[in-house]
């Protein structure tokens, strides 16, 4: 453990003072949580960037490209299936399983 100074409203005070555990173990709780929700996001943000690079080497002179980009980072899945539906099958089913992971690690 290591102590250091925090300063919070007194309101915050307040309430961390009602939590179980007491301030600590509520800001503990707390940043833990924030921890792991942070993470999960950069996964989907990862996953959603490494979807962009395949995309952009796979179909970066398709028809739709642009579409189709501007739909995965406005999280549109409809409009991203509907924007590469008339590529070529194989590159289609290799960014749509791609896209299913990037789908599964949103928050």
């Amino acid at each position: 453990m290591v102590a250091r100074e925090v300063t919070l409203l007194p309101r915050h005070w307040d309430w961390l003072a009602a939590q179980p555990g007491g301030a600590s173990a509520a800001l503990r709780r707390l940043v833990e949580g924030a921890r792991r929700d942070g993470a999960v996001a950069a996964d989907a943000r990862q996953a959603q960037e490494a979807l962009h690079r395949a995309m952009t080497a796979l179909a970066g002179d398709l028809p739709g490209y642009e579409d189709a980009l501007r739909a995965l980072y406005a999280r549109d899945d409809s409009a991203f299936d509907a924007a590469i539906a008339g590529w070529p099958a194989d590159i289609r089913r290799y960014l749509a399983a791609f896209a299913g992971a990037e789908r599964r690690l949103r928050p």
